[in-house]
């Protein structure tokens, strides 16, 4: 079991928990944590390309030149793909770059993603983020309280609308909600902030 502490959003440690060690102490499979975020990464891939086919050029319904008698090679379209704005032969089309993993990989990789923060000292623990205003400075002083810097992400028990709408001009600020967090954000933050509320939720989802 691990241990942590549980701060307000002023920096005082409030209480101590214990984590779950299946979900945050365990052997980081690093094959299906890198298998994890090149799925994401190539999931946003927009693989629009395309070069036409013989098929596809507009034109060349009419043969050239009749087949026989005039001394030049047989020709049957203007639009093969010898012919100059013909088509292109085996050119390059759309490409879709997803792919699937089963759950349980999906899983340990998220698992693995949260150990090598933990053990890192990466995860800090808050009782609540409550914000009064939508303001910046309101998350920008929550930062330097809890002495925060690089890239930042705020994992909510819920819709955090003053948390979310605050740091929007902050660009090394995320927030998500529990049920939205993922492996490409875990890796690529700096230190991750979790509500208490929202731990609990994690550890109920992935048992």
């Amino acid at each position: 079991m691990t241990k942590i502490s549980v701060k307000n959003i002023k920096g005082e440690v409030v209480k101590d928990i214990t984590l779950d060690s299946k979900i945050w102490d365990i052997e980081v499979n690093e094959d299906a944590l890198k298998k994890m975020l090149r799925l994401q990464m190539d999931a946003v891939r927009q693989g629009t390309r395309k070069t036409k086919s013989r098929s596809e050029v507009s034109g060349g319904g009419r043969k050239p030149w009749k087949q026989k008698g005039t001394g030049r090679a047989r020709q049957g379209s203007i639009r093969a793909t010898q012919w100059r704005g013909g088509g292109i032969p085996m050119g390059v089309d759309n490409r879709d770059y997803s792919f699937k993993i089963n759950k349980k990989e999906r899983v340990l990789a998220l698992k693995s993603a949260l150990t090598d923060k933990a053990k890192n000292k990466n995860v800090i623990v808050v009782d609540k983020i409550n914000l009064d205003t939508l303001k910046t400075k309101e998350v920008a002083s929550v930062l330097e309280t809890l002495k925060l810097s690089g890239k930042v992400l705020f994992v909510t028990s819920d819709e955090n609308e003053n948390l979310y709408m605050a740091s929007r001009n902050l660009g090394n600020v995320l927030v998500l909600m529990a049920n939205e967090i993922n492996c490409f954000d875990l890796v690529n933050a700096d230190v991750v902030v979790f509500e208490e509320e929202a731990v609990k939720m994690l550890e109920e989802g992935l048992k």
